[in-house]
């Protein structure tokens, strides 16, 4: 039979997992959302970016998937974007 401490201990591990989860998904590598100024068309778009891990511990943007400011589909601009981030 578990103790109270037991119960506690297992509860503040799997409390500590979960915040480590939501972290890695909330700021870690993947798609994410983001706002800047284009500067081509010099208004603030709406960006959906891929990011990876560039070296340990920092994470960097490599291709912009999707912008507010051009038609459903892919992105064919030059992305000079890229440079804000």
């Amino acid at each position: 039979m578990l103790d109270a401490a037991q119960v506690l201990a297992m509860a503040a591990v799997a409390g500590a997992w979960g915040v480590f989860a939501y972290t890695v998904r909330r700021w870690g590598p993947g798609r994410r959302r983001r706002s800047v100024r284009c500067p081509e068309k010099k208004r603030r778009a709406r960006l959906v970016v891929e990011q990876r891990e560039g070296d340990f511990g920092s994470l960097r943007v490599v291709d912009v998937d999707a912008c507010s400011l051009l038609p459903e589909g892919p992105v064919t601009c030059g992305k000079e974007c890229l440079e804000k981030f």
